[in-house]
């Protein structure tokens, strides 16, 4: 039997395994996925690695009591041990005071994330595709470090009430650090796809060439409140930071920046500036993505910010029971509208400002106002009367996301993009923020 099942075998599957349970409801999970990477340093191929990954999970209840198992085994003998555990750990375990029962069937809409491209990368494509990057850093006698990562894979759910989900997948993600012989210049790019034939390596590596080039004999300058533009991949990384905390149960217990002093939430109410819109669609064709939650539910489009002001909040089925209101899934994808504008436009409307590349070693200060911390790397430059002057010294930041979008003064054209610290894919605009905070200098380049 393959690892990746098509939407029959799958459905098949689940039958089997379900037709064990004596259960009062039983919920199957199953993921199955092919994954090849190569890495790279030094200019030099390091590791060539593939991964094959199949598991299947049970989840009995009896009442209000819950177990699961999970097995990456598939016989016939193994599933109905799997259900029998994950009975034997429901009987045993106390009453879920938030149980709700498993779902109802649901209707999802169509998402296509599989690419027949992307499925079809061996070890020869993902060679040809790094040596395309190699050759660029070596003849200008660059240090390269990269990673190329391709996976294939589907996932599918089952519950004793008859829903049933299935939704397969493709990605590739590309990262790539470039530094120059003395260490003093480096420069990153990282792009992440459905689709392997929008990759493109060379043209990447150029612009990381670039950056490095370009970062050598960085000036210092003195910290404090600057004009920046934020390339996506620097504005992704403080953006998620947003998209993680837009649960309406923290918010209703205080515990977010969402959160009012009288025990509610702030939807209806404007938090950021009226240019940014903030929304989930599994449809969409630059980010395609599970048209299912977790528990089953369905995804449609959903606007999270839109014209500034807060729409919607994530409920769970239990918060939102509780709260007397429709549940709303955790979603699978979060976009951000963009405006119209280029890089270059971005950076010949700057009087004086700060071009950054990539902020890394995110960490949360405060998350009532969401105050984040981190520094910048990998290419950070001065802008003066429209033109990049010179490259400077790297900055530590201190700066809440809401506060940087209340400052906006120009979105650029969305694009895919890869955050380098969770790995997800977002689709997020490059943006000018006036009053940005540099708190220190940093060292490092």
């Amino acid at each position: 039997m393959s690892i990746i099942l098509s939407e029959s075998e799958a459905k098949a599957l689940c039958q089997k395994v379900l037709s064990y349970s004596k259960a009062d409801e039983c919920e199957i999970n199953i993921l199955g996925e092919e994954r090849g990477n190569l890495r790279y340093a030094r200019n030099e191929v390091s590791t060539s690695g593939s991964l094959i990954n199949q598991n299947l999970q049970v989840q009995s209840s009896f009442g209000k009591r819950v177990g699961i198992a999970t097995i990456d085994e598939f016989s016939d003998e193994s599933f109905e041990k799997v259900v029998r555990r994950s009975e034997e750990l429901a009987r045993l375990a106390p009453e879920n005071p938030e149980f709700v029962s498993v779902l109802e069937p649901q209707t999802y809409v169509k998402s296509s994330g599989f690419f027949e491209s992307t499925a079809g990368i061996n070890p020869d494509k993902r060679a040809d595709a790094v040596a395309k990057s190699l050759e660029l850093s070596r003849a200008q006698n660059l240090t390269a470090a990269g990673f190329l990562d391709n996976q294939k894979g589907y996932s599918a759910m089952m519950n004793s009430k008859g829903l049933f989900a299935y939704y397969p997948s493709t990605s590739v993600n590309f990262s790539l650090t470039v530094r120059t012989p003395d260490g003093k210049g480096s420069g990153y790019i990282a792009k992440g796809y459905s689709d392997v034939n929008k990759l493109d390596t060379a043209a990447a590596t150029r612009i990381a060439i670039q950056k490095s080039l370009g970062s050598v004999e960085a000036k210092a300058l003195e910290p404090g409140k600057y004009t920046v533009i934020l390339e996506p991949t620097a504005a992704a990384v403080l953006l998620e930071n947003i998209f993680f905390n837009f649960d309406a149960r923290s918010a209703d217990e205080g515990r977010s920046f969402l959160s009012k002093p009288d025990g509610k939430s702030k939807i209806g109410e404007k938090i950021v500036d009226e240019r940014v819109n903030i929304y989930s669609d599994p449809t969409n064709p630059d980010l395609p993505a599970s048209p299912w939650a977790g528990d089953g539910q369905a995804i449609d489009k959903i606007n999270w910010i839109e014209k500034g002001v807060v729409k919607n909040l994530i409920y769970s089925r239990f918060w939102a029971q509780k709260n007397n209101v429709k549940p709303v899934p955790t979603p699978t994808n979060v976009i951000m509208e963009g405006g119209t504008a280029t890089m270059e436009e971005l950076i010949k409307s700057t009087k004086q400002g700060i071009l950054v590349t990539k902020l890394w070693y995110i960490r949360e200060v405060d998350p009532q106002t969401l105050l984040l911390t981190g520094l910048t790397r990998d290419g950070t430059f001065y802008i003066e009367n429209g033109v990049i002057k010179h490259p400077i010294k790297n900055f530590r930041f201190n700066e809440s996301p809401v506060i940087m979008l209340n400052n906006l003064e120009t979105l650029g054209k969305s694009e895919r993009v890869v955050s380098t610290e969770s790995n997800q894919n977002y689709l997020i605009p490059p943006m000018k923020i006036r009053e940005f905070t540099f708190s220190s200098l940093s060292d490092a380049v």
